[in-house]
């Protein structure tokens, strides 16, 4: 992330809207503000944003459908704002490719660590070691680059990935044939930053699956563990 970072903020509240203005502005954090779903893509041919702080109650098209659609034609990064106690609305954005959330009323400091935090991981500032070398991991047949950020499928093609999703499967490259519990997946997948609850990591691994396994029905390389977790069941190589 640095100074230049910019979010297109989707909220119909006006004083909710310019009070995440002059918070995130305040801290370096250019933030342009809209209103509706048209807006916001009338907005996206002007320019490029690196996220998108969109909340589900608005008028017209809502945030879900919005999130859906700007899922299937980006990986812009998206962080969605839910009203206190909208677990259901939390997970379904979630499922449809949101990279975090956050819950009104909120504490302006939760929304700028979350907002850094998904800023951070799409920017992959991870630094590249000195002598150029890049983070490589390879397992039956697929080929994630840490370095670029980057997921290659066995056949040869790339294959798109939310910050959050690829935070994930770095997660399980790096833990290889061991059981991991929700927590600490949250935990190796969001740092300092309180992550979400239990179920954002099953939506996740479900949307890894979806776009990894051969038979989601029966899964090869992300293997549920009753009772227990998940493990990441691949001899992986690292370079």
């Amino acid at each position: 992330m640095t100074d230049a970072a910019s979010v297109l903020l989707v909220e119909d509240d006006a004083e909710i809207g310019a009070l995440i203005s002059r918070y995130l502005g305040a801290n370096q954090i250019s933030v342009v503000s809209v209103e509706t779903g048209a807006a916001m893509d009338e907005a996206l041919r002007g320019r490029t944003f690196d996220l998108i702080l969109l909340d589900l109650n608005l008028p017209g098209e809502d945030g879900l459908s919005i999130c859906r659609r700007l899922r299937g034609e980006s990986a812009i990064p998206i962080v969605i704002v839910t009203a206190q106690g909208e677990d259901v609305d939390k997970i379904v954005g979630l499922e449809m490719g949101a990279d975090d959330y956050v819950s009104k009323p909120f504490n302006p400091r939760e929304l700028l660590a979350r907002v850094r935090a998904v800023l951070r991981r799409t920017a992959g500032l991870q630094p590249a070691p000195a002598d150029g070398a890049r983070q490589i991991y390879r397992f039956s047949g697929w080929r994630v680059d840490v370095t670029a950020r980057e997921v290659v499928a066995p056949s040869g093609s790339r294959i798109a990935m939310t910050a959050a999703e690829f935070d994930l499967l770095y997660a399980l490259c790096e833990h290889p044939n061991r059981v991991l519990t929700r927590d600490q997946l949250i935990g190796l997948t969001h740092g300092p930053v309180e992550g979400p609850h239990e179920r954002s990591i099953d939506t996740l691994i479900s949307r890894l699956r979806q776009k990894m396994e051969t038979d989601v029905g029966s899964p090869r390389l992300i293997q549920t563990v009753r009772s227990e977790g998940y493990m990441f069941s691949a001899q992986v190589s690292r370079r």
